[in-house]
């Protein structure tokens, strides 16, 4: 009687055993919660505006009843070159599982080579594609005034990078803003506080797609 009575209990401490590990892998998939990692420039960034007038912030505070944390890298002035270089901290510290890239806008209008800003954004997706992040592209566009060649090369290096790396490719998100005066700050180049209240509407519906595909669309 005792014999089996000693067996139940190294079987009971056999389970326990089993069992923990696999308690803490379960708990540390559950903890893994969504963040989605803004890398851009001054567009994203809040530029002339107070931080919570920016289309993240507002983005973040629409989402306060989902289960998603929006951390904002984005740096006025901030060209790929800058972005590629800060990239690898950026994953450490956050682990976003999704990654929107707003850059090249700067690129373009300091007249970098088109073949190294493509070259930089290329690395950032397969640096954040590496560490198995979601990379969400957006395409940027600059003025027509530096030549239909160079304009033509810097659009269409998004598509390409896009293709080659199965990423998706938003629209840019001034492309009917930049249109109106009143919905741009005095510089005609970044949008103002009561454009960025349509651009964070417009974000919420077309990131929201992306990441809660499966959650009602309308929240």
């Amino acid at each position: 009687m005792l014999f089996l009575n000693i067996n139940s209990f190294r079987n009971k401490i056999y389970l326990i055993l089993i069992l923990i590990p696999l308690l803490l892998i379960s708990d540390q998939l559950q903890a893994k919660e969504t963040k989605l990692l803004i890398l851009g420039d001054s567009l994203s960034a809040a530029y002339g505006l107070k931080q919570e007038q920016g289309w993240v912030s507002l983005l973040q505070d629409a989402w306060q009843s989902k289960d998603v944390n929006v951390v904002n890298a984005a740096i006025s002035g901030e060209t790929t070159d800058g972005a590629l270089a800060r990239l690898p901290r950026l994953l450490k510290q956050h682990e976003p599982t999704h990654i929107f890239v707003e850059l090249g806008g700067n690129d373009g209008l300091q007249g970098h080579p088109v073949s190294k800003m493509r070259n930089n954004l290329e690395k950032i997706i397969q640096l954040s594609q590496s560490n198995e992040v979601t990379v969400i592209l957006q395409q940027m566009q600059i003025p027509t005034n530096y030549g239909k060649r160079y304009t033509q090369m810097f659009t269409s290096s998004y598509a390409k990078l896009s293709e080659k790396y199965a990423v998706i490719m938003l629209p840019f998100f001034l492309e009917n803003i930049a249109l109106d005066k009143n919905l741009m700050q005095r510089d005609g180049i970044h949008p103002n506080a009561e454009a960025q209240i349509i651009i964070a509407k417009d974000m919420q519906k077309i990131l929201g797609d992306i990441i809660f595909p499966s959650q009602n669309k309308n929240n």
